[in-house]
């Protein structure tokens, strides 16, 4: 047992001695703190093993225990996955949530009713966790945050609890900026897939990469490390050719993407003669396998033929926003990012001529799966 989320363990029965004088405990199968008005300091602990429960005060085992589960929570199966409270307010009425393999139990700590349902869309629970007030259902070293009531799920999940809920030395390299990185509030600079079905998002002095096959989650990197010629601070950035292409005010960086990326001899080079345009560009995108190449200053958006010798700008057209912070191109369409927002589109026409301002959605949340 661990008192916190780092630090050395200690054996169970050191804090609670009797689990293993009662059992020839290898387990336990869920553990709660069960919340009441008049406990203000919530030292009211239980613990499931088997068809058992124990029930703890300020660590000493209360009268008659332990008791059936069944006598205790009627209505309750024994051998359960995974248990957590749940105070009127968050439920309908102070409750109890039990898992047990996709079967979940609401039971009503005053009325001592249970409701029972299916939450199919959630994995089995193997421990459960109230924590400033958002639950948290745990698998393997993954986690899924859940709403109490519905069990409903709002963004990308599972996500991994080491780095999240506990310190693994040596795990997650550079996970520290992650958490940071993912959900500051903070506009991007640049997007765009690398070109080996991995997305990089830029800001500042990191970017964001998520490996779109293994969908493994965001992770940061600070971007002198991988981009040592940049060290920071992108314009733009677009794949196109097998080769990742960031802009930089007025140069521009060409990089052969794989284990690590490498700069491409000759780069950089002057963005006027890369791509017949003057910076400062505020975002850049290539959608496919089209040779077209659509940048944005301000509220124009220029087309820029990438096949043809000298590149030079082919088209004009005018956004529907005054000024981009990042876009990029992908299967599903086109998402242009405005603060902590983005828009999608179904194509580039669409982008420049649309009259009708599609639905925000929040970055973050719906992009790279924070909590808020």
């Amino acid at each position: 047992m661990w008192t916190g989320f780092h630090g050395p363990s200690d054996l169970i029965n050191k804090a609670y001695k009797e689990l293993d004088e009662h059992h020839n405990m290898g387990h336990i199968d869920a553990a709660l703190c069960l919340h009441h008005s008049d406990d203000v300091d919530h030292k009211h602990v239980f613990f499931f093993l088997n068809d058992k429960v124990f029930s703890y005060h300020d660590h000493t085992l209360e009268k008659d225990f332990p008791k059936d589960i069944s006598e205790v929570f009627p209505g309750i199966p024994s051998h359960i996955d995974a248990a957590v409270e749940c105070p009127k307010g968050e439920c309908v009425r102070d409750s109890v949530i039990f898992f047990k393999g996709c079967e979940v139990f609401h039971y009503d700590t005053f009325t001592k009713k249970v409701k029972s349902s299916h939450w199919t869309h959630l994995p089995n629970c193997t421990s459960a966790l109230r924590w400033q007030n958002h639950y948290y259902c745990f698998h393997g070293h993954q986690f899924t945050k859940f709403h109490p009531v519905t069990g409903s799920v709002t963004g990308q999940y599972p996500k991994d609890a080491r780095d999240f809920f506990m310190k693994c030395p040596n795990f997650g390299r550079l996970s520290n900026h992650t958490e940071r990185e993912r959900c500051s509030h903070v506009a991007l600079d640049a997007i765009a897939s690398d070109g080996l079905d991995r997305a990089v998002a830029f800001r500042g002095d990191y970017f964001l990469r998520e490996d779109e096959r293994n969908r493994d989650g965001w992770h940061a990197f600070p971007i002198a490390e991988s981009f040592k010629e940049v060290k920071s601070e992108v314009s733009a950035v677009f794949s196109y050719g097998g080769l990742l292409y960031i802009i930089k005010g007025d140069q521009v960086f060409a990089y052969k993407s794989g284990d690590q990326y490498d700069l491409v001899e000759g780069y950089p080079k002057p963005l006027k003669e890369e791509f017949g345009i003057d910076g400062p560009l505020d975002a850049a995108f290539v959608c496919g396998e089209h040779s077209v190449l659509h940048v944005s200053k301000g509220q124009q958006m220029f087309y820029i033929e990438l096949s043809a010798s000298p590149r030079t700008v082919v088209k004009e057209a005018r956004l529907p926003f005054p000024k981009l912070n990042a876009a990029m191109c992908g299967p599903d369409g086109i998402k242009v990012f405005i603060g902590t927002e983005f828009f999608e589109y179904q194509s580039p026409m669409l982008l420049a001529f649309s009259r009708i301002r599609p639905e925000p959605h929040k970055m973050s949340l719906e992009m790279f799966g924070c909590d808020h």
